[in-house]
């Protein structure tokens, strides 16, 4: 069952969920999917966010390790060497292979693609729910919460699952993922509230404070976790290359993903491993984000964009937000790598999905090609030199 929340100054309380609900490389077609059957109403989003999960296979592998690591009679270090054991065969060290194909397409040599979709749950997401759930372990937490709009939500779920840990997922009301049967089947608890998604991280933040339960909402104490799991995805290009590419370009919302990359390739050049930092490209969907604005405008900081003008579709509403809440520090780490932001549309993020599909084998969320069709829409323009280029694909379709 999923609570809905009707009163803004009420801190909710969360209800069990007791039920488990090729063509030619010239030719993609760009069509948005719309849910068969159903009447749409202009004020709900049918989000398409959802990746594609592997998480049978892994809990086939690792049962054993799952009934300790959630068995809460146990003594704490047990669970905790279980749950690191899942952690360490399933999550990260993600594919990244040369798209020879595509560089044949766009005309630009040695792109390597970093495919995040062969996390458990099909994201990059898991890399920060398993590590907040391993802090939320060692220090005593017994539940968590965060508020989602699809995959983040999933992350959390599954990892809180398997340390048995109770999770309070925060939605908005109007938002409808095709990923809330499965955050449910986990065994979360899913709370609806008024607003948007930056309100729904406020009711989860709230709902922390008074219930002394873990908060892994990007911005809040655990933001340094977030970073550093991150950061592993620039250690697992360094290992692949021995070296920092050129560029590496990255789909951008809150700015997290971005910030940690980053910071892993920061670290990876003061401690002398590599002979450079990336430049760091972000790619986000046109007008919608406030990274991307601030870039492209020049401004010092990161400002809020008006809401009524955030217009989310079933294609774009993992990039878009009003408010980013790591925004500053991605907004920096572009600006320092010398790199570039870019409004990117969603025709273009369909297509380059597409394309990836046909010509790659890939099968990307239309989303995750932001930071792609940032890089070649440039290359377009000012012909980017042979060298290395990373791509990071943040998800599974």
């Amino acid at each position: 069952m999923v609570k809905a929340m009707k009163d803004n100054n009420d801190i909710p309380k969360a209800t069990t969920n007791s039920q488990s609900q090729n063509k030619n490389n010239d030719q993609f077609e760009l069509t948005e999917a719309e849910p068969q059957g159903q009447a749409r109403n202009e004020n709900q989003f049918i989000l398409l966010d959802g990746a594609t999960p592997n998480i049978v296979t892994m809990t086939k592998q690792l049962e054993s390790q799952k009934r300790l690591a959630s068995n809460i009679d146990l003594p704490l270090d047990a669970r905790i060497e279980a749950f690191e054991d899942i952690m360490e065969s399933e999550v990260g060290d993600t594919s990244m292979s040369r798209a020879r194909n595509l560089e044949r397409e766009i005309g630009l040599r040695q792109i390597f693609l970093k495919f995040e979709g062969g996390n458990p749950t099909g994201t990059q997401k898991d890399r920060i729910s398993f590590k907040q759930i391993m802090d939320a372990l060692r220090r005593g937490f017994d539940a968590i919460t965060v508020a989602t709009c699809g995959n983040y939500g999933s992350a959390i779920a599954f990892a809180a699952m398997l340390a048995g840990i109770k999770c309070y997922i925060y939605i908005p009301e109007n938002y409808h993922t095709k990923r809330t049967k499965e955050i449910a089947n986990f065994g979360a608890e899913i709370i609806r509230v008024p607003g948007d998604y930056e309100q729904a991280v406020e009711f989860s933040r709230q709902r922390s404070e008074k219930d002394e339960i873990y908060d892994a909402n990007p911005g809040g104490a655990n933001t340094i976790i977030q970073l550093q799991a991150y950061g592993e995805i620039a250690y697992e290009i360094y290992d692949e290359l021995r070296d920092a590419p050129s560029i590496v370009a990255v789909p951008v919302s809150n700015g997290t993903t971005l910030t940690g990359v980053y910071k892993g390739f920061q670290s990876l050049y003061r401690r002398g491993k590599t002979s450079k930092i990336p430049r760091i490209v972000a790619g986000s969907s046109y007008g919608k984000n406030p990274i991307v604005q601030a870039f492209i405008k020049n401004l010092t900081n990161c400002s809020d964009l008006k809401r009524e003008k955030i217009k989310e579709t079933s294609i774009n509403e993992p990039l878009v937000n009003w408010h980013s809440i790591d925004g500053d520090l991605a907004l920096d780490a572009v600006r320092i790598t010398d790199g570039w932001a870019a409004n990117v549309s969603d025709k273009n993020m369909l297509y380059y999905s597409k394309m990836l599909r046909a010509i790659e084998g890939l099968n990307t969320l239309p989303a995750s090609t932001a930071g792609l069709v940032a890089l070649v829409d440039h290359h377009k323009k000012e012909p980017l030199s042979n060298d290395r280029y990373v791509v990071i694909l943040t998800g599974r379709k």
